[in-house]
């Protein structure tokens, strides 16, 4: 790459490692707090919020940086009432025929069912896709190189953003997602990476009391 097209990173240099190490502990103490809801309140959320944390999750590291992620955020009620439809008749599939009684065990103290009624009340869903390979304006084909692990990480860095906007999340996966592309008219070049729910807590919502596993269970230093 010429040099002129090069920049120094954005670090802030003016950070001691002692206030490095608080930013890092404080960071991670409020995504402690971070859990997976299914009971939302219709509470209205700014599109301003949405667009601010869809930027961050932009700021992604891609492979050969092709940013093949692709965002759509609904707050049409209409849409979202087509999006409940499809997913609950794959989830009925999914609970009745297809899922495997370990996973269904697996599923069990979490409460879930086919019933997805947040599909509807949570004010936003952010339907994300990765590009399985480009298409230019003549219609040839461009590989994507790691399109799973780049969008994996830009959902990652836009759940801690939300978060972090004071709103709670819910990943949603029904499988298959392919309604996706028919609901929100998607080119077949994109393929569903999941459903994020966003929105306000309802009033009475309860969250299970999970425990995550602590840092030396899943870490080593060398």
């Amino acid at each position: 790459m010429p040099t002129d097209m090069l920049l120094p990173p954005s670090i802030r240099e003016s950070m001691s490692d002692g206030e490095r190490i608080a930013a890092a502990a404080a960071f991670a103490d409020d995504l402690s707090g971070r859990r997976s809801v299914r009971d939302f309140a219709p509470t209205a959320v700014p599109r301003e919020i949405i667009e601010h944390c869809l930027r961050a999750a932009g700021t992604a590291p891609s492979g050969a940086h092709q940013q093949p992620w692709r965002f759509v955020a609904v707050a049409d009620s209409r849409i979202k009432r087509q999006i409940r439809e499809a997913a609950e008749a794959e989830e009925r599939e999914f609970y009745d025929r297809r899922a495997p009684q370990e996973w269904l065990q697996a599923l069990a103290p979490l409460g879930t069912d086919a019933d997805k009624p947040f599909l509807e009340v949570a004010p936003w869903l952010i339907a994300i896709f990765y590009e399985r390979f480009g298409l230019d304006a003549e219609g040839h084909k461009h590989k994507r190189y790691y399109p799973h692990e780049s969008v994996g990480i830009a959902t990652g860095m836009l759940i801690a953003a939300l978060h972090r906007a004071g709103l709670v999340t819910l990943t949603h996966t029904p499988s298959p997602m392919g309604f996706l592309n028919d609901v929100l008219n998607r080119p077949r070049n994109e393929m569903p990476f999941l459903l994020l729910v966003v929105g306000h807590p309802a009033v009475a919502c309860r969250v299970p009391d999970i425990q995550r596993l602590p840092l030396e269970a899943y870490t080593r230093f060398l």
